[in-house]
């Protein structure tokens, strides 16, 4: 049996089955990306619940898997080498497990730099700005008498929802015939937005026709529906 007795977040969250991903998330957009790829693909995993009420993304042994105390993380019993691996930043766990499985990114090398690209354009935009949005219209931004930077991060999400419109016209992914990490990245967090963050009326979701049929077929995927939920809220 495999043996993770050096990892120390083993210790907080002990595996079970240590032969198999061990990830630790909690199911917001970031965390999914992983638990969508994970079921996507069929890759033995056991998902960990870090639950941020405790502050269990402070503890040492959470830190000394991520030191930004952020989810997602993945301790890889079976990486590079036929060694163990420690992944946070769910870009990078996507980019890892697609090339581990040879699944869901372009296999020729134009291709798989398009992806990327997509993939860092969720990273760097949309992630960051919904998030604002989230926080100025649904969490304590919301009681700020100043609405300019509500207003702000509302136009600049706009902004990126019409470019993904554009992109998504004529395909029915973000890189046409192909679903790849590029859409499992962007779609939980527009999900989010109109979702959670009941944001969808602020930034006109309604001029976005593309981006919300994407959507529906995305969370129509089996994968997807249970990834979703993964980890459980209420795990031990």
């Amino acid at each position: 049996m495999t043996d993770l007795s050096a990892f120390p977040i083993t210790k907080k969250w002990p595996a079970q089955h240590p032969d198999r991903i061990q990830l630790y998330s909690l199911p917001t957009p970031n965390g999914v990306k992983v638990s969508i790829m994970l079921e996507e693909t069929g890759l033995p995993y056991e998902p960990h619940l870090v639950r941020f009420d405790a502050n269990d993304q402070l503890s040492p042994e959470f830190l000394s898997l991520n030191p930004n105390n952020k989810i997602p993380a993945i301790l890889d019993p079976n990486g590079p080498d036929g060694k163990p691996l420690t992944l946070f930043e769910s870009g990078a766990i996507l980019l890892y497990l697609a090339d581990k499985t040879g699944q869901l990114i372009p296999q020729d090398g134009a291709g798989r730099y398009e992806a990327i690209q997509w993939l860092m354009f969720q990273m760097g935009g949309v992630g960051p700005m919904f998030g604002q949005v989230g926080f100025f219209h649904k969490f304590a931004g919301k009681d700020y008498e100043d609405k300019r930077p509500r207003d702000r991060y509302t136009a600049e999400s706009k902004r990126l929802l019409a470019v993904l419109d554009r992109r998504l016209a004529d395909r029915a992914w973000l890189m046409g015939d192909s679903y790849t990490i590029a859409d499992i990245a962007t779609f939980p967090w527009v999900r989010n937005l109109i979702g959670f963050y009941g944001a969808g009326d602020l930034v006109g979701i309604a001029d976005f026709p593309h981006v919300r049929r994407v959507l529906e077929t995305f969370v129509a995927r089996p994968a997807v529906a249970k990834g979703l939920e993964i980890p459980k809220r209420d795990a031990a």
